[in-house]
């Protein structure tokens, strides 16, 4: 006869570990591990454009695209003309460290940045 006991199950930041026993009517007990990963979702992060009245909206548009490959000249343009209206504009929602990289690089280049927690 083989009865199966739930031993412990350890649930440790993004992986959980079972282990039981299986017994049986003699003196032999075998342990089965499984381990089953679990992923975490990361926070994503926004990456800001705030306005200055230093400078043109060119050098802004240019700049935008240099920092961040993946936008086009609409997207740009679009970023710039929301940033210039509103005071503040949404450049990109990533990762932490994307986001800590490309608001650095649009410092570097004269422009006011930042990120926040995306909610």
């Amino acid at each position: 006869m083989v009865s199966s006991l739930l031993k412990s199950a350890v649930h440790s930041g993004s992986l959980i570990m079972v282990a039981s026993t299986n017994k049986t009517d003699g003196d032999t007990a075998v342990i089965d591990r499984e381990v089953q990963r679990v992923r975490k979702i990361s926070p994503k992060y926004k990456v800001l454009l705030h306005n200055d009245p230093v400078n043109t909206m060119d050098y802004v548009v240019e700049t935008l695209r240099q920092v961040v490959p993946q936008l086009s000249e609409q997207d740009a343009l679009s970023i710039m003309l929301e940033t210039h209206k509103t005071g503040i504009g949404l450049v990109i929602t990533c990762d932490l460290e994307p986001a800590e990289f490309y608001s650095e690089s649009l410092k570097a280049k004269g422009l006011t940045s930042s990120i926040e927690l995306e909610s």
